[in-house]
């Protein structure tokens, strides 16, 4: 299988989903915004995954290289390719799916519960769980889609879209290095509202991680049966 990764910033990469697909020998390559790359053709890869950043989906006068990212991921989701949006990533997928994206009601940061719905359990995902959480905006559901979670701070926590497309607002591939140069960087975001965790609180139980870690597994996993079904069917 092969994974193309979009990265918008240096402090936001693939993860535990790097460990995943090295451990299964998967070609996991990579288009970063923030560096100049380039995007591949369509036909170059499987899978494609999409991560978070601190631009917003309308920023596209400051950041330019965001309305091609945008058609990017419409071709990739109308040729059927596996797509999966995490964190701004998600929100990229929602809005060009149709949906709405706008500010939340407050900054989401930290480790909070989240209670998924019974559309969650194809992921894998038990009825609550902890998820790493680092946003500012939130999206609608487009039409079609179903949605997996919600939490306190956040009533749309990710969707389904055609079985082929997950959006998760919430991170599981963070690893505690990956958390702490996410808390450097953006430390200036972590406010004083009812959903964000001290800075010091994020990093203390490393087995949040790696719960959270084998769950990101788990729904890689489902991307690839999922994948495979297609294939066999085609």
């Amino acid at each position: 299988m092969r994974i193309h990764v979009l990265q918008h910033v240096p402090y936001e990469g693939p993860g535990s989903i790097a460990r995943w697909a090295e451990k299964n020998e998967y070609l996991l390559t990579l288009t970063r915004f923030y560096a100049g790359d380039s995007l591949p053709d369509q036909d170059s890869y499987d899978m494609l995954l999409i991560l978070g950043g601190p631009m917003g989906v309308n920023d596209t006068k400051k950041v330019p290289w965001l309305k091609e990212e945008k058609h990017f991921i419409s071709e990739a989701i109308e040729q059927g390719k596996m797509v999966l949006g995490i964190c701004l990533g998600a929100q990229l997928v929602a809005n060009v799916l149709g949906a709405k994206i706008k500010k939340n009601e407050h900054r989401e940061i930290g480790w909070y519960p989240i209670t998924a719905t019974p559309n969650a359990m194809v992921l894998g995902l038990p009825q609550q769980f902890q998820a790493f959480h680092w946003h500012g905006d939130t999206f609608g559901l487009p039409d079609g889609a179903i949605p997996i979670g919600t939490s306190d701070g956040c009533e749309n926590q990710g969707f389904i879209y055609q079985d082929r497309v997950v959006a998760l607002q919430f991170h599981l591939e963070t690893t505690p290095e990956a958390a702490k140069e996410l808390i450097d960087a953006c430390a200036h975001e972590i406010d004083d509202g009812p959903h964000c965790q001290p800075a010091e609180a994020m990093l203390v139980d490393l087995e949040l991680f790696s719960e959270a870690n084998q769950r990101m597994e788990q729904i890689m996993s489902y991307m690839l049966s999922q994948m495979e079904t297609d294939w066999y069917m085609g």
